[in-house]
This record gives structure tokens, C-alpha cells and sequence, in this order.
């Protein structure tokens, strides 16, 4: 608005005086339209919950294991690591027990086979199957209940030094030491050779406790490096957003430059540097904790700032001004925009509640409809859809703002 001449005081204030007005209703609104798709479609929460984690899985292959027994005479005496598409295929060889042992030992490339030796793998259902035709046949003896030296222990990668590498330039197979399997964001991956780290992957190790010990060390596994806040990288990302926010841009249709912000770049950098996710020694990576402890924070100062900018007139805007009017003219940009979207979603497109949810309070960008959602599914399903929708909406909402300016006022 300050781009546009001529306006008085009273109009450049006006748009903190609308937010107010509007925003409590703006809230409920979401909250009422999710409560009544529940009511209109007679949703069954429970069962949409449960259908949203089977889609879920359908996409991520749960990580198996499986003993097999060598029977195929062409890898009598043959490597470990000679055998054929073994790099390629997401199973890893965790436990070997040769047919003249009592005991189960940690496997290295070198470990030769021998006909009636065992071996115990973890990946996806395929390709253990795909193992098992190439080696022989599956066993019924259980390796994980075979006594014997491997021991398994759970680290999690904080070294910075190996960040971005593959698993396969760790060297741990030169320690004795066996990467099982891999969970990233509360998702299990196979441990493939390529495999490239990032921080605060959890890795499942199996090994000699000595093997395991020095392993350990190499990967980081430091609890208050996990959970340590550094400001250095926050800052820095917030500086640069605040660049890119500054950096005009001009369509040809309007007459004065947009800008993405003080909103709008510092999210957009977090995107791109979350990416990254490291730059030299800089990680991008913030814990949970600091990271809600601070969303929370904003969110707070955010709103206390409106109240400040807002509140000398509010009370004068309600009683003798447009305050009303204002108020009836968000009910109706919160419901129908809403309630069309909620029943499109439904009726052609056969979303599942939970993505309808995640979607309805993304596109408003209101974290208190999504914290009522989650509560609504006794689960975090939508913010999946939540997640997805809400940066590009952000960045719709600050140039649609600017564009209204520049086309209309």
C-alpha cells in the first residue's frame, strides 16, 4: 500500500484493522468446515485413519529378514562380496553361520561360503527373494536366536565429517561392522552401498562389541549433538531469506515490482537449504524441539503484533465503523472456498479425510485448524497434505495481497 500515492493514514492502517476483525473467525471457520465434511459424508474417522496409514505403507515396503541356506554348488568357496547383483539388490547380509558352527558370526566382504553355511538378510520381500533363488533355499533355523559374537546397537549419524558420503566410504566392513538397515524421518530404508548419509539418519549396526565400539565413534552418535540448536546456520538462513525477499520482480500486467518478503524468502531459503542439507560445516538441521519452541514463539509475536497495530481502533471499528461488515465479508471468504474444495475433494476426487484436513488447513495456512485435525484422527496424518500445500500457499497469499494492491487500488 505505501507504493500507492495518495492514500491517508487511516487507509494504510486499515488492512491490520481487517486482519482482527477477521482472523477469530478465520480459525473457527476451517474448524467448522472439517466438522461439518465429517458430518455431511458421515465420515468414520477411525477407518479413515487406518486407510490413510495403509496408503502410506502401500508406497514404503516394509524392510524383512530372511535365513537362507546355501545350496547352490556354483558359490561353494566363493566371497561374500562375489556374489552376483548383491550391490544391486536392497538386502544386506547381517549374520553368517557356517554348516561346522555352533555360531552365529558377523559377516565382511571376504566371508567365503560354503555349501550348508547360513546367512540371515534384511531388506524388501523381493529382494530377499531374489537372494534366495541365487543362493538356494530358505531355512527354517533362525540366526537371530543362534548364539554366537554379532551383537546389534542403533547410532545415530552426528559426525559432520561424513556427511553426504555413501555408506560404502564409511569402511565399517573393514571394521567388521554390518549396516542392517536405515531410518530416516521415521522411515526405514534398505542399506545400500550408495546410500548417502544425512543428519540424524538412524543406522542399525551389527557386529563384535569391540567392531561396534569403534564404529560408533565414527558415526557420531552423540545424543547432545542430536539435540543441540545451532543458531549459526538459523540465522544465516534467515538472512538470506530476508535477501531473497527483498529481490523485486516485475510481470509485465503490473505496474510496480512484487516481492516475496520478509515471509515469503525466509521460507523459501528454508526449502532450498533443507535440501542441501549441509553446506561445508553448516547443517541445516534443527531438533523438534527448538523447532516447535520456536514456531510457537513466532506464532505468539506474530499475533501480538496485530493485536498492538490494531487494537486502539478495534473497538470504534466494531461499534460505529465497517467492522461488521468486515467480519460477514471473511465468514464468507473462509466457508465457500472451503466447503467447495472439501466436497470436490470428496466427490470427484475421493481423497481421504485426512488429506482433506491436511489440505483445508494448509491452504489457509493455520497451524491451530491442523493441531485440531491431528487431535480430530488421534494422529499426524494431515499434516502430510498439510505439509505439502502450505508453502506454495504462502507464497500465492503474499502476491495475491500485492497484486490487489497494484491492480485495484
Amino acid at each position: 500500500l505505501k507504493s500507492v500515492a495518495g492514500l491517508t493514514t487511516e487507509q494504510l492502517a486499515s488492512p491490520a484493522l481487517a486482519y482482527a476483525a477477521c482472523y477469530p473467525f478465520g480459525i473457527l471457520g476451517i474448524i467448522l468446515v472439517i466438522v461439518l465434511t465429517r458430518a455431511v459424508f458421515s465420515i468414520q474417522v477411525e477407518r479413515e485413519t487406518e486407510a490413510f496409514r495403509s496408503e502410506q505403507r502401500q508406497g514404503c515396503e516394509p524392510l524383512e529378514r530372511m535365513n537362507i541356506e546355501v545350496a547352490n554348488p556354483n558359490f561353494d568357496g566363493l566371497k561374500l562380496a562375489d556374489i552376483p547383483g548383491l550391490e544391486h539388490l536392497a538386502a544386506t547380509v547381517t549374520r553368517h553361520k557356517p554348516r561346522t558352527s555352533a555360531q552365529a558370526l558377523p559377516p565382511s566382504p571376504s566371508t567365503r561360503l560354503a555349501l550348508g553355511d547360513l546367512i540371515l538378510a534384511v531388506g524388501r520381500r523381493g529382494d530377499l527373494e531374489a537372494l534366495r533363488r541365487i543362493l538356494g533355499r530358505e531355512a527354517t533355523e533362525d540366526l537371530m536366536e543362534a548364539p554366537g559374537l554379532s551383537h546389534m546397537r542403533g547410532v545415530v549419524v552426528t559426525n559432520k565429517a561424513i556427511l553426504g558420503k555413501p555408506l560404502r566410504d564409511l569402511g565399517l566392513a573393514a571394521m567388521g561392522v554390518t549396516v542392517s538397515r536405515m531410518s530416516r524421518a521415521d522411515i526405514e530404508i534398505p542399506a545400500s552401498p550408495g546410500l548417502k548419509l544425512q543428519f540424524g539418519d538412524l543406522l542399525t549396526l551389527v557386529g563384535r562389541e569391540d567392531d561396534l565400539t569403534r564404529a560408533t565413534a565414527l558415526v557420531g552418535n552423540s545424543l547432545k549433538d542430536l539435540n543441540h540448536t545451532n543458531f549459526i546456520p538459523v540465522f544465516l538462513g534467515i538472512a538470506l531469506g530476508v535477501l531473497l525477499g527483498s529481490i523485486p520482480f516485475q510481470p509485465d500486467f503490473i505496474p510496480s515490482p512484487l516481492k516475496l518478503g520478509l515471509a515469503g524468502g525466509p521460507l523459501l531459503a528454508a526449502i532450498l537449504l533443507a535440501r542441501l542439507g549441509r553446506v561445508g560445516k553448516l547443517v541445516w538441521y534443527m531438533p523438534a524441539n527448538a523447532n516447535i519452541a520456536l514456531r510457537e514463539l513466532g506464532i505468539t509475536l506474530f499475533l501480538a503484533a496485530v493485536g498492538l497495530n490494531a487494537g486502539g481502533h478495534f473497538v470504534d471499528l466494531l461499534l460505529h465503523g465497517e467492522g461488521f461488515r468486515w467480519m460477514l465479508c471473511g465468514v464468507a471468504v473462509t466457508i465457500l472456498p472451503l466447503a467447495v474444495s472439501a466436497a470436490i475433494a470428496r466427490l470427484v476426487l475421493r481423497l481421504n479425510f485426512m488429506n482433506i484436513c491436511g489440505l483445508l488447513a494448509g491452504s489457509t495456512t493455520d497451524p491451530p485448524a491442523l493441531a485440531f485435525a491431528c487431535t480430530l484422527g488421534k494422529s499426524d496424518a494431515p499434516t502430510v497434505a498439510y505439509a505439502t500445500v502450505y508453502p506454495l500457499t504462502m507464497l500465492l497469499r503474499i502476491l495475491s495481497a500485492q497484486l490487489l494492491v497494484l491492480l485495484f487500488a
